[in-house]
């Protein structure tokens, strides 16, 4: 479910329930199952909704009182998303100017923006999430990205990059990420450094790069860099100087939103900046090949750049071919537009227009060509092909360049996709299904250009598609079902939170899981045909256990809100369940304590115990009075895959047989071949040393020393972040 499918709405009166909801808090409901748009107020209309909170950490819906709650858009939503405090958050819904001009806050807009108390200048460079809301969470706050200017610069503390990911690019602490409510509109007539301007000598108009803005006797002096014989590099001039200085009285800035030339403002239109002019190979590359799409690379003043082809024709004043390139990184000089005229879209700063000739295939595809033999299949010539067997694991899967190749940050993304498709079926079901017009090329990509060759071991390039299958998939049919005070809800997976004073040292998954239904009060609607589990672990900064030992099999038997269960003493038809044994140290520290009416009278017998809260099974009329059931089938989950994060970096161990043997570990970005303009190796090796430590007992493991584990053990057991299970009854009807 996307962030469009849902209404939202801030809550101005503190509800009586829940109590722990202040005025301020966020919320929304889905538009798909309640259909209210915006007629809530309308005659007839429902007096309370079932919202969902954002910032919650289990999904579950409240009924709220409509006449508490004010609809916002969803841009609202994702400004007031970034305030932290409730009250502080509903006091700026309430300030509707200040609200209007932050929706008006884009890349290039001049601000200032209020640091440790000091109003500090700076630029906005990036608008948009800071982190990505985690499922089933449809959005998070937007945050603003500004490089600070002139004397403010080095009074930030970013780069641009926040936890590792880089939004934009700026010197060391001349950035900084803020919230509207610390942002303003900088109205001034000032120029900056990186300003696109146009300027006359001798009644030629020319265009340039401001560098620098001094003053000299008074006036403002102007440093301008024009680049037309090299990206970078500065015009010779008749005179031959390596800079252009004029007053500011003979500019113009081509945003088109000031004029500095004061005599005759009528001679200058809005300007948007022109193609640079680039270094043309000696001899005349072959571009028959080259159309909309394609990978290229060129030579600019500072060495090869690469981009994709996004447009190709002539533009006005020129008669030869001319492309129009979305470049890999901000070397360019616009997003897509050209003299006022829009060719394609793309972020500031990437688009360059240049001729066709200048192009030349992307060589780093080229040089990956070599590692394969034969040619990737055509996607009308792919048939449907089965999950990796055990027995075909070492022939197909094992090597170098095999799975997914990485790219740039992606893999998270090649970890996630080799883990549920390489040797596991259990959600195939999703590239077949029937789907929206919009979202079919999506799956069909996801089948044919992933799963497909992954499968008959072809590697992948996923650069082109990582974020729309990203988005897709988690748009997917829930696959969890939770009961909670007599209530389901729904979820892609489920997020494991501890108590901190637990009691757990070395603990299974089946323990993670059995303490955090626990304390959340949670127990299955339905037996799950896929289970996503993420550990209590926050990326590399926080992890609450040292190691955790992969339950190869999850038992959730006593997990099922509904079915016949077993006394756990006697093994008798269980009628009752309490909470407070679960905690009990005389009990293991697994399983649920459930009892027959007997066993449950003798254990609370105990002075210890008689106090404890005791509460009925939902059991299934049809075995009421059986007395000795048959021996009930319990429901078991099997583990397939692990992902695991360690540095900032996610690799996958794959279970593809039944022997504690039969592991494989996939890293999308094993090797490189080169520097910035190389390519990633991709690997999948065999880790039976796994196995070893399977099979050693929990005191044994436990005085492991995680550095002087064999092989890639250690990543396993100390750095787990998701946890895949399988039902293989369950997968054959979903």
């Amino acid at each position: 479910m996307t962030s469009k499918d849902n209404l939202y709405f801030i809550v101005t009166t503190k509800p009586e329930h829940p109590q722990h909801i202040g005025a301020g808090r966020l919320c929304y409901v889905s538009k798909s199952k309640h259909r209210f748009g915006t007629e809530i107020t309308a005659p007839h209309s429902p007096t309370k909704l079932p919202v969902f909170f954002l910032g919650s950490r289990i999904g579950l819906s409240h009924e709220v009182e409509v006449s508490m709650l004010e609809v916002l858009s969803e841009e609202v939503a994702e400004l007031l998303q970034a305030v932290e405090d409730d009250a502080e958050r509903l006091n700026w819904f309430r300030q509707k100017d200040a609200l209007l001009a932050a929706l008006d806050l884009t890349e290039g807009t001049a601000v200032t923006v209020d640091e440790a108390g000091e109003k500090l200048r700076g630029v906005i460079r990036y608008v948009g999430k800071l982190i990505d809301p985690k499922p089933p969470m449809p959005l998070s706050g937007r945050f603003f990205g500004i490089e600070l200017q002139e004397e403010d610069r080095g009074k930030g503390n970013t780069n641009g990059t926040y936890q590792y990911k880089n939004f934009f690019s700026c010197p060391k602490n001349c950035g900084i990420f803020a919230p509207f409510t610390r942002i303003s509109h900088l109205y001034t007539d000032k120029l900056f450094a990186g300003d696109r301007v146009t300027y006359f000598i001798s009644d030629k108009c020319r265009h340039g790069m401001v560098v620098d803005v001094k003053k000299k006797g008074g006036e403002p002096i102007v440093r301008i860099s024009t680049g037309k014989l090299k990206f970078h590099y500065t015009w010779l001039l008749k005179e031959r100087c390596l800079q252009v200085r004029i007053t500011l009285s003979m500019l113009i800035c081509e945003a088109g939103s000031h004029t500095y030339n004061k005599t005759d403002p009528d001679i200058f239109s809005t300007v948007e900046p022109e193609g640079i002019d680039v270094e043309t190979a000696q001899t005349e590359p072959n571009t028959s090949d080259l159309t909309e799409n394609s990978v290229v690379e060129l030579t600019l003043g500072e060495g090869n750049s690469y981009g994709i082809i996004r447009w190709i024709g002539t533009l006005p004043g020129r008669q030869e071919t001319m492309v129009g390139l979305e470049l890999e990184e901000e070397k360019g000089v616009s997003d897509g537009t050209f003299k006022g005229e829009r060719f394609f879209e793309c972020p500031p700063k990437r688009a360059l227009f240049v001729r066709l000739s200048s192009c030349r295939p992307d060589s780093r595809f080229q040089s990956m060509l070599a590692y394969h033999s034969e040619s990737i299949p055509k996607k009308e010539d792919t048939e449907t092909v089965p999950p990796i067997s055990t027995e075909q694991v070492n022939q197909i899967l094992i090597g170098r360049m095999k799975g997914i190749q990485g790219h740039c940050n992606s893999c998270y993304m090649d970890a996630a996709l080799f883990s549920l498709f390489s040797c596991s079926s259990v959600l195939d079901s999703m590239l077949f299904k029937s789907t929206k017009p919009q979202d079919a090329p999506v799956q069909d990509t996801l089948l044919h250009n992933i799963v497909n060759p992954l499968r008959r071991c072809v590697s992948s390039y996923p650069e082109e598609f990582l974020t729309v299958i990203m988005h897709h998939i988690l748009a997917l049919e829930p696959l969890l079902k939770l009961s909670a005070g007599g209530k389901v809800q729904e979820s892609y997976c489920y997020q494991i939170f501890l108590e901190q004073n637990n009691s757990l040292v070395l603990p299974t998954v089946q323990q993670l899981l059995e303490h955090s239904f626990h304390n959340a009060g949670l127990k299955l609607a339905e037996v799950p045909s896929c289970l996503i589990l993420q550990m209590p672990r926050f990326g590399k900064k926080f992890k609450m256990f040292e190691k955790i030992i992969p339950s190869l099999q999850l038992d959730i038997t006593n997990l099922l809100s509904e079915g016949p269960q077993q006394c756990m003493l006697c093994g008798n038809l269980a009628q009752q369940e309490c909470t407070d044994c679960f905690k009990d140290p005389i009990f293991s520290q697994t399983g649920f304590k459930i009892f027959c009416q007997k066993c449950s009278a003798q254990v609370h017998t105990h002075p210890q115990r008689q106090s404890h809260q005791r509460a009925p099974l939902d059991i299934p009329e049809c075995y009421m009075g059986r007395g000795i059931p048959h021996v009930l089938a319990r429901e078991k989950l099997e583990l397939f895959a692990v992902l695991c994060i360690e540095t900032s970096h996610y690799v996958s161990f794959i279970k593809h047989g039944p022997n504690n043997q039969d592991w494989i570990f996939f890293d999308s970005m094993a090797d490189r071949q080169g520097e910035s303009d190389g390519f990633n190796i991709p690997e999948v090796h065999a880790c039976p040393e796994v196995g070893t430590y399977l099979d050693m007992s929990p005191t044994e493991l436990a005085s492991q020393v995680p550095r002087d584990m064999k092989g890639v053990a250690k990543r396993l057991f100390c750095d787990a972040y998701m946890y895949l299970y399988q039902s293989t009854s369950m997968c054959l009807y979903r």
